[in-house]
């Protein structure tokens, strides 16, 4: 990922020039910094930038990579929305790369997004899902909470969850934030910490 520079008497005038250099559009320039380097004599601004289609780029790259040296061939579905990416793998060995529980693509993520991020000033939202196994493992856990729900209030006794990383818990929390019924907390310690849905008193 290349970052470029660009100086002007205002900040609009460098991303124009930024613009017109890159050939992008506005909104695939990430700002990155932005100095004032006027002087007594000259008003000058310098900015620095990213393309965010370069950015791009370097994420499918360095996920095929990675992808090939685990001997898996792989098509990727790349979504973006302001400062959010979303690429979902569709490969020949979707459950190598999903792992036990999500962790082979969780850990993958986690190291993209360092690997991004650690160039920005603000972060950017970077999703990686596998075969869309992270958008049916969301629905199945809210179905799931809402199940375990009724049986606390049924029964007026405490449900513990299996342990979950921390997305997989506000996704319980979120499921049942409006329930009369019940409420939810987290307990336990990494990694092992978990969701226990708690019936509600008078209720």
């Amino acid at each position: 990922m290349n970052k470029y520079y660009y100086e002007g008497k205002t900040k609009e005038q460098a991303m124009e020039m930024a613009i017109e250099d890159l050939k992008v559009s506005e909104e695939d320039l990430i700002i990155n910094k932005v100095e004032d380097k006027s002087s007594l004599l000259k008003k000058l601004v310098r900015i620095e930038v990213l393309n965010m289609n370069e950015v791009v780029s370097f994420i499918k790259d360095t996920i095929n990579e990675i992808i090939s040296k685990m001997n898996t061939e792989a098509n990727l579905e790349v979504r973006r929305r302001d400062n959010s990416i979303s690429i979902t793998i569709f490969s020949d060995n979707n459950a190598i790369l999903i792992g036990k529980n999500g962790k082979n693509v969780s850990a993958l993520q986690l190291l993209i997004r360092q690997m991004v991020n650690s160039n920005l000033k603000e972060p950017l939202s970077i999703i990686i899902d596998v075969g869309n196994y992270k958008e049916k493992r969301a629905r199945n856990i809210e179905y799931l909470a809402k199940k375990l729900a009724r049986e606390a209030y049924k029964t007026k006794t405490e449900i513990t969850m299996d342990s979950m990383n921390s997305y997989e818990r506000r996704l319980v929390h979120s499921a049942l934030a409006d329930d009369k019924y019940v409420y939810t907390e987290s307990t336990g310690e990494e990694p092992n910490r978990h969701v226990v849905i708690k019936p509600k008193e008078n209720k």
